[in-house]
């Protein structure tokens, strides 16, 4: 899975980001499985979905705080 750009990210819905982190979550189980049958050719990998997850968390969670302040 590639890296989508932070902009990419805030133009879509809330659900679909949950879903995004979820597949994404998912990639890093199974690159730390290939890591640990020593099947895995790039560690860079594991590092990069890290930080992928940490963007799509980050901007769910600014696009939940702007969802909240629109309702008050």
């Amino acid at each position: 899975m590639s890296t989508m750009d932070v902009k990419e990210l805030r133009q879509l819905s809330s659900d679909e980001l949950a879903e995004k982190a979820k597949q994404l979550a998912q990639e890093l189980f199974n690159l730390r499985f290939q890591m640990g049958t020593g099947r895995l050719e790039n560690p860079m990998q594991i590092r990069k979905t890290k930080r992928s997850i940490a963007q799509v968390k980050t901007v769910l969670r600014e696009v939940q705080t702007a969802d909240h302040k629109k309702a008050s």
